[in-house]
């Protein structure tokens, strides 16, 4: 009883703390709906009164005139409006529209535009025939330009209160006009000394930046600063005052790089840019003298490489936004043109060759010291300070191939590319992935291009001197090369690290397809070159003069055994590399389009071993039985023996192809193709058989009964698969068995009745008769067995 007395008197103590705490919040309720309704009443007064203001009707008489409403009108004129549009204060009081959009456009936009650029053109057209016809002196001339300017100036600022755009467009073409003047008073009149010209383009320069950010006009820069471009080109003289046009630029960027710290208009950035290097590239591949110009060139490019460095981090970094595709690209074109330009001017100059691989690490240092400052303020995505950390281990990388002379433009491409790779990848960034497949492709071209052209002039150069296999330059930058794609291709493989990047199929195929493919092309081929300038070094080396008598001039032999070697060479390693990389497919890799296109390749492979390098081995033996020049060239056994290195890695190869159709991922295929494989086995083993008993009948001087061998071979070899097709129960080899057997009589009937002795027929006929007897007694014994 007690107890629960003790639990109603707490739960009346609960009660009366909710009550206290209800009555609190109705107390807060209640002024938060005061609150509210106070802020609408205001908020509706300041609606009344700008309706007041700007609010008109149109009577009956087309008269426009104030209107004053009761205030519930006015309310209900508020309440009104606001339904009509919330988010506009003058959508259902403005009077109807008696301008369309185009004729807005045009009138107050397009016609300005176009009368300040005709102008300016009138100006100068003027300017031009003045000049032609010597109606006016120089001195006056520019006089009158600068009035001409000033006034233009002087009518924008004005009408900037009532008419912003239109004042715009009037002061761009007035600082157009000014810079246009200050230019032609240094450099083609010298009116004024290039300190005082510098001085008045810097003015200009800074009245263009602070114009432009007070009027928030981008096409202020675009026509002040950029039209300013065009200056020294429509009224050169051909002076050729190259020092003068690259400042001029430079102060004009200048002007650009401070409006970058505070807008970011894509437009100028571009269009600067783009004009800046079009006319660096197009003087340096037409003016540029390295004499002359060495130390000039080096500054204005560093100079201006500095410049749009800064124009295109500026703003992004003050802002901390993100960088996009657009500005990663332009920045990277930025870094590649000044890197590209700076080592061609280096590498035509003396001097200056001698320092690319400091050049290149000076790169590394710039782009180390931006990522640093970067890192410690904090000032950018991590987009940005990876790819600079990036470009920094790119060119620290490449610094001493650059200085060893080597394919440096493959390296920086193929080392940008994994470590763009590596970026977008890990890290998950979409925009790095997609930039480092273009620059896969043009680093697999790029070697492409050193394989097929610039290894040759290598050889060419260092012929006589000696060719050093695999410690030279182009293999080790091969080396490099297949490092990185073999990174790039653990990374694609890699199931930590996924791709959304293509949601199409086909895309996605030729993308998974390319990077191993590229991979072992680069092995491949790196390999193939290095045994090929190897043996082509060996020929030119084995060159002699013998003097003949009677004859004026000497001859000049060489050793062609040499050249032989050379392509047995190169078929026994194509003939090891793909049953190495058949067998680690077979083993690790287990890919059914690789295990496809390396059967294609050994198939084909094998196909040029008897069709066309049993032929070469044919030309040793000869050589060596015949010892043609063996007074001046050693003519050895290994002529001989190299033939059964080859035979026994075309049995590796063929039994790699075996593997293959014994293996599970190959499955559903391997049925299709095993009538194939047993086909292209027995017509190899029969061919090498052929033709080493002809090899072995020339040694032993039995080259004239070499027909009566073989077809006592053939026999036998088509007696040999009559019984191994009943055995495996192949009809496809029995079939083989009888055609083999069919061309044996054909030759025997056709070719060697003709060229054989009584007793060699004798031999032949009595032998093969033998043989089909005991085809036919196989049959006739197996019978039950053969279906």
């Amino acid at each position: 009883m007690i107890d629960n007395i003790n639990n109603i008197n707490q739960l009346m103590i609960k009660l009366e703390n909710l009550l206290i705490k209800q009555d609190s919040f109705s107390k807060e309720i209640n002024e938060l709906r005061q609150e509210i309704k106070l802020l609408k009443s205001t908020y509706i007064m300041e609606q009344v009164e700008n309706v007041k203001s700007n609010l008109e009707v149109i009577d009956f008489n087309n008269e426009v005139k104030k209107t004053m409403l009761t205030p519930f009108q006015q309310y209900e004129q508020v309440k009104t409006f606001k339904n009509q549009d919330q988010y506009s204060d003058t959508k259902s009081i403005n009077p109807p529209k008696i301008k369309s959009d185009i004729e807005k456009f045009i009138g107050e936009n397009l016609i300005n535009k176009i009368g300040i650029i005709i102008t300016v053109i009138g100006v100068a057209i003027g300017a031009k025939y003045s000049i032609e016809h010597q109606l006016i002196s120089p001195l006056t001339r520019i006089i009158l330009g600068y009035l001409m300017g000033l006034i233009l100036l002087g009518f924008g600022i004005k009408l900037k209160k009532k008419y912003e755009n239109y004042s715009s467009v009037l002061v761009s073409g007035g600082i157009a006009i000014l810079y246009f003047l200050t230019f032609f008073a240094y450099s083609f009149y010298a009116l004024m000394p290039q300190v005082i010209a510098f001085i008045l383009m810097v003015f200009f320069t800074a009245f263009t930046i602070i114009a432009a950010i007070n009027y928030n006009k981008q096409i202020i820069a675009l026509i002040g600063l950029v039209g300013a471009y065009a200056v020294p080109f429509l009224l050169s003289d051909g002076s050729g005052k190259v020092a003068v046009l690259f400042s001029y630029m430079a102060i004009i960027n200048i002007g650009i790089l401070l409006i970058a710290f505070k807008k970011y208009w894509k437009l100028l950035y571009y269009s600067s840019f783009f004009l800046t290097w079009l006319i660096f590239i197009m003087w340096y591949t037409t003016k540029f003298q390295i004499t002359i110009h060495f130390g000039l060139s080096l500054i204005f490019l560093f100079v201006f490489f500095t410049i749009f460095y800064l124009i295109f981090l500026a703003y992004k970094l003050l802002q901390k936004e993100k960088f996009k595709s657009a500005d990663i690209l332009l920045l990277l074109a930025n870094i590649f043109i000044f890197y590209g330009i700076g080592y061609s001017i280096l590498n035509n100059h003396k001097t200056g060759e001698q320092l690319l691989g400091l050049f290149t690490l000076g790169n590394a240092i710039i782009h180390f010291g931006v990522s640093v400052i970067i890192y410690k303020q904090k000032l950018a995505d991590k987009n940005l300070f990876f790819l600079l950390v990036g470009l920094v281990l790119v060119f620290i990388t490449i610094t001493i191939p650059v200085q060893l002379e080597g394919n440096w433009v493959t390296l920086l491409w193929v080392f940008e590319s994994a470590l763009l790779f590596w970026i977008g990848r890990t890290k998950n960034v979409s925009v790095f992935e997609k930039l480092s497949y273009p620059l896969m492709f043009l680093a697999f071209f790029s070697i492409a291009h050193d394989f097929i052209t610039d290894l040759s002039f290598y050889m060419q150069a260092y012929r006589g001197t000696g060719f050093v296999p695999i410690f030279n330059i182009y293999f080790l930058s091969s080396i490099l090369f297949i490092t990185s794609f073999s990174f790039i291709n653990y990374l694609n493989n890699n199931k930590k690290y996924t791709s959304n990047l293509f949601q199409q199929k086909a895309l996605n195929s030729i993308i998974t397809f390319s990077i191993p493919a590229i991979l072992l092309f680069v092995i491949y081929y790196s390999l193939h070159l290095e045994i090929t300038y190897y043996w082509e070094q060996l020929y030119d080396d084995s060159s002699i003069m013998i003097e003949n008598v009677g004859q004026s001039h000497p001859d000049y032999y060489f050793n062609h055994d040499i050249q032989r070697f050379q392509k047995i060479w190169i078929i026994n390693y194509s003939l090891l590399f793909f049953s190495i990389l058949s067998f680690v497919n077979i083993k690790k890799i287990k890919n059914r389009k690789l295990g496809l296109i390396t059967l294609c390749i050994n198939a084909f492979l094998i196909f040029e071993f008897l069709s066309n390098r049993l032929n070469i081995l044919k030309d040793l033996r000869e050589s060596y039985l015949n010892q043609i020049l063996s007074k001046y060239y050693h003519r050895g056994i290994f002529n001989i023996g190299i033939r059964y290195i080859s035979f026994i890695l075309v049995g590796l190869l063929l039994y790699t192809m075996y593997k293959y159709l014994k293996n599970d991922f190959l499955k559903p295929i391997s049925e299709k193709i095993k009538l194939a494989y047993d086909l292209l086995l027995h017509i190899s083993v029969l061919w090498i058989a052929s033709n080493e008993l002809i090899n072995w009948m020339e040694i032993l001087k039995f080259s004239q009964s070499y027909e009566l061998g073989l077809s006592i071979l053939w026999g036998l070899y088509a007696l040999f698969l009559i019984f191994l097709g009943i055995w495996k129960k192949k009809k496809h080899l029995r079939i083989f068995s009888f055609a083999l057997f069919t061309i044996t009589l054909i030759k025997l009937f056709f070719y060697d009745i003709s060229h054989l002795d009584t007793i060699a027929k004798t031999i032949v006929f009595v032998s093969l008769g033998i043989l089909l007897l005991l085809i036919s007694f196989l049959y006739n014994k197996f019978k039950h067995k053969i279906n």
